[in-house]
């Protein structure tokens, strides 16, 4: 599996921001597809993931609330909005996928990542 993520930047505090990930390789719907990034400093942690057939969303409890995940099967692509951002959320985000029937919150799950996209965000 391929993922390519993108559409990371600097932005302000307050601002919103949208993350894609495109999946190639295998079949979309049989991917569980998670984002996680890692805080300077910080250990890499789980953002949110989503799953199809069965639908499944899960989101981190840290940023519940902010954000949303999305999948467009049209597109093979998943994408990770986020609201209402500080600067903790600074760093690069990465885009995993695994061959898992929920969507997963552990790292070790994911067999395949993507090369990460920065969001850097400014107070």
């Amino acid at each position: 599996v391929q993922l390519q993520a993108f559409g990371g930047g600097f932005v302000q505090a307050g601002d919103s921001l949208r993350l894609s990930c495109t999946a190639s390789g295998r079949p979309f719907s049989s991917l569980a597809l998670g984002w996680f990034r890692q805080a300077p400093g910080k250990e890499r942690e789980f953002v949110g993931g989503a799953r199809e057939s069965p639908d499944h969303v899960n989101y981190s409890d840290s940023v519940k609330g902010r954000i949303t995940i999305s999948r467009d099967s049209a597109k093979n692509t998943v994408y990770l909005e986020m609201n209402d951002l500080d600067s903790e959320d600074t760093g690069p985000y990465y885009c995993a996928a695994a061959l898992m029937g929920s969507a997963t919150r552990i790292e070790e799950d994911y067999s395949w990542w993507g090369q990460g996209t920065q969001v850097t965000v400014s107070s």
